[in-house]
């Protein structure tokens, strides 16, 4: 049976990270650019987060994630929503919800002394 062409862009945009040690996590292309970008990793359709690079990466994913969550303050009270209908519509997933699985994977894999690999389907 031929797999229809959605179900083929959609598998082509994921990217799972598989630890030596703890598990996989699977994500779209797009979040783990954004997260990769942050480490200094190129978006290749394979690559590895080695055991020296772990602690880096994890002191870079939540420095990103702080920086992510103090807004300016002026930023902050310009954005901030009228009533509750509007808050519940104008919420979003952050990079902190994003990262945070990312995160606990590196952390998990660095106790163990593993590493990280990466795959998607093509370069992304």
């Amino acid at each position: 049976m031929a797999v229809p062409p959605r179900v083929r862009e959609a598998l082509a945009m994921l990217v799972t990270f598989t630890s030596s040690t703890s598990g996989e996590i699977m994500m779209f292309a797009p979040i783990a650019r954004q997260l990769l970008e942050i480490l200094g990793k190129e978006c290749s359709a394979r690559g590895v987060i080695t055991t020296e690079q772990l602690p880096e990466a994890i002191r870079r994913l939540r420095q990103a994630v702080r920086e992510a969550a103090a807004p300016p303050a002026a930023e902050a009270a310009a954005s901030a929503p009228a009533d509750d209908d509007e808050a519940a519509e104008g919420q979003h997933v952050g990079l902190a919800q994003r990262a945070h699985p990312l995160i606990e994977l590196l952390e998990w894999t660095r106790e163990r002394e593993g590493f990280i690999l990466w795959q998607a389907a093509k370069d992304f």
